[in-house]
This record gives structure tokens, sequence and C-alpha cells, in this order.
């Protein structure tokens, strides 16, 4: 039975790959989109690293790094939104989503394995090439060790999780809310300001730094970027980043269960 969920969830996530994948022209637009602004950002953040070198313990190249993989991580992790959940709270919002409660699976491991193949394919067409043209017009700290860059890939992997397990959240919230955009745009401006998408949570003043590396949006953009840069010794090295991550993902991904059943009962007592 195991063995059968498993191939399953593998044909969601397969399918759902394939599917993003006929979107050649919206993925051309992307890339293009993540390569401007990774250079808008980038001549913003030389300006700023010219009258604060070492700003946040990174160099210039440090924060160049930081621009273009944060726009390759942009669409893979969704930190604003989007991909899997925003289609399941159309399905709410429809009624539809009654069908998906009909299915002999887990709701939330179906919706999962669907925002993993939409990752996947982003990670390969919209995340690769911003990074390969930020290298090629500026020196980039991209490490030679395989070693870094596996450890970067599983921390990303975790970001994506604890980003879905958030994005999930919110989209159950339309169980009880008419208009979950409200919801998204608080949850993308958390996401915006807490994960370091505009700026390194490294430069942050204080308390109100220490706190915002804790908080899971860091682990979506800001801790991945660091293994990769190999400044995580604030929070206990890399084995303390991927721990971080690990607990964040754990527990939000068990209050979306909780908060699951709580809705799947609300479905029901609803709908007789």
């Amino acid at each position: 039975m195991r063995l059968h969920a498993a191939r399953l969830y593998r044909t969601v996530a397969a399918g759902t790959f394939r599917r993003y994948s006929t979107y050649r022209a919206a993925t051309i637009a992307g890339v293009f989109t993540n390569t401007v602004f990774g250079f808008i950002m980038a001549y913003t953040y030389l300006a700023l690293w010219n009258v604060r070198p070492h700003l946040g313990g990174y160099t210039a190249s440090d924060a160049l790094t930081y621009v273009f993989i944060g726009q390759s991580l942009f669409a893979v992790v969704a930190v604003f939104g989007g991909g899997a959940t925003d289609d399941m709270i159309g399905r709410i919002r429809s009624g539809d989503i009654s069908v998906d409660l009909y299915r002999p699976v887990d709701l939330q491991t179906w919706w999962l394995a669907t925002d993993l193949g939409r990752a996947a394919f982003q990670f390969l067409a919209r995340g690769i090439p911003p990074t390969v043209v930020g290298a090629l017009a500026f020196h980039l700290s991209l490490p030679s060790d395989p070693l870094v860059w596996l450890a970067f890939l599983l921390s990303a992997f975790l970001g994506l999780l604890v980003s879905f397990s958030v994005r999930y959240l919110v989209a159950l919230s339309g169980f009880w809310l008419i208009d979950t955009s409200g919801t998204q745009a608080a949850a993308g401006i958390l996401g915006m300001f807490f994960s370091g998408q505009l700026l390194p949570l490294n430069i942050f003043p204080g308390a109100l730094k220490q706190i915002a590396m804790l908080l899971p949006w860091a682990g979506m953009q800001q801790l991945p970027i660091d293994v990769l840069l190999r400044t995580t010794a604030s929070l206990g090295g890399l084995g303390g980043v991927l721990a971080l991550q690990v607990t964040w993902a754990a527990v939000l991904l068990a209050l979306g269960r909780l908060v699951t059943a709580t809705a799947v009962r609300k479905v029901v007592f609803q709908g007789g």
C-alpha cells in the first residue's frame, strides 16, 4: 500500500512538472524578469557595499552572489505565494476541493507532491539561468567544493518544505474565509521582509536580526544562501541551520495536518 501511494505521489509530481513545462512563454518571461531584477539589485547592492564594505559579514562579491542566488530561488521557493497552493485556493473557493477530499489520498501530501513537481521545473528552467548570467557579468563567490553545493541543495529543499507549509496553511484559511486575498497579502509581506528577499537579514540591527534569523521565513532564502556562502556560524554552522529548517518544516507540516482535519470536519458538517 505504501509503495502504491509513493508511486502515486511521484506520478502527481511528474505530471505537474510536465504541465509547467508547457508554459514556455511564461517561463522565458520569468527568466528575463528574474535576471533583470538581479542586475538592478546587484548595482544597488554594489553602491551600498562600496559605502559599507563587509556589511553584514559579506564582501561585495558575497552580496552579488546573494542577489543572483536569491533570484534563482525566487520562483522555486515561492516566498511570495503562488504555485500549487494557489490552485488549491481556487478549488476551495469553487467547491471543487470536495472532489479532492473524496480521493483515497492524503490531501496535504497530494498538494505537496504537486508543489514539488512545480518547484523541480522552476529550479531547472528559472533557477539556473539568472545565476549563470550573473556569474558571467560579475565576480560571484560561488564555491568549488561539490559538497557545499549538495548542502545548499538540501537546505533549499528544506526551505521549499517550509514555504509550502506556510502557503498550505494560507490556502486552508479559505475554508473559513470567503476571500483569502488578505491572508495571502499578509503572508507575502512577511515573506518579503523576513526571508531576506529584499535585503539580507544579516544586516538587520541588533535583536531584530537575531529574531528574524530564527523565524521560518529565514529558512526559505536567507539560510540556504548562507549555506552556499559558508556564513552560518551565527546559527551553529551547517548542522544548526539544517536543524532549524527541519524543526520549522516538521512543526508547520504537523500544524497543517491538524488544520486539515478541522477543515475536513467543517466540510462534512456543512455538506451533510
